[in-house]
């Protein structure tokens, strides 16, 4: 476990905090806390964490919003979030991906679970190899080196997600993947997300690079069309 891995937790639960910071130090994390979203936002800026658990009703700022600013931190838009909450609405899990949030579970929290997902988080962040390959049909570039993406000469900003989603399915062009596979081969098995994660994050590349690339196949799934470029 590298004792560089840091991970911010922000809930008004002091008990939640408690538990949470004890078991995290305890595995080897270096770990700071919020009770709320406005100052997890103040402490996130400084603290750079390559994690943050997330409470979604708090005060002064809920986890929503606090999500939101903290992505628009360039240094952190990347950041992987988890969501905590007791919150079981639909409307919620929506909004959390909507804002760029990764995964979502809800209380009560079972420690050794959690931890297990942390870790496997972690391991799957540091056996990633970036590949050096450019992928370029028509006017768009995708660069995996670089995670960049060009369309018609232009930049165009993608999250770590977005890109890898939008990477995935250029490789495979013509090829139709329903959402489960795609959350598989993008999200992996150690983290649980709603399959209208998928859906989020196609629209998301969608309004990015065009409406043009990728096609919804009605009741299957989405696929990275060439026939008609």
């Amino acid at each position: 476990m590298s004792k560089s891995n840091k991970i911010l937790i922000v809930d008004d639960e002091q008990d939640i905090l408690e538990l949470l910071e004890y078991n995290l130090l305890k595995d080897g994390y270096e770990v700071k806390s919020a009770s709320n979203g406005l100052k997890a936002v103040e402490i996130a800026k400084d603290f750079l964490p390559h994690l943050i658990l997330m409470d979604i009703m708090m005060p002064k700022m809920d986890g929503i919003e606090a999500c939101r600013k903290i992505k628009e931190i360039p240094k952190l838009k990347d950041v992987f979030v988890l969501f905590l909450t007791a919150r079981s609405e639909e409307y919620s899990e929506v909004a959390a991906f909507e804002v760029g949030a990764n995964d979502y579970i809800t209380k009560p929290i079972k420690p050794r679970a959690l931890m297990s997902r942390i870790s496997a988080f972690f391991r799957r962040e540091t056996s990633t190899v970036n590949t050096p390959e450019v992928i370029k049909i028509s006017d768009l570039v995708i660069d995996r080196a670089s995670y960049t993406v060009h369309k018609k000469g232009i930049k165009v900003m993608l999250p770590k997600k977005e890109f890898e989603l939008l990477y995935f399915l250029s490789q495979h062009p013509n090829t139709v993947f329903n959402r489960d596979e795609l959350l598989k081969n993008i999200w992996g098995t150690d983290v649980y997300v709603v399959p209208r994660t998928v859906d989020v994050h196609i629209r998301k590349v969608r309004e990015k690079i065009g409406e043009d690339n990728i096609k919804t196949i009605k009741g299957i799934g989405y696929k990275f069309d060439i026939e008609n470029i």
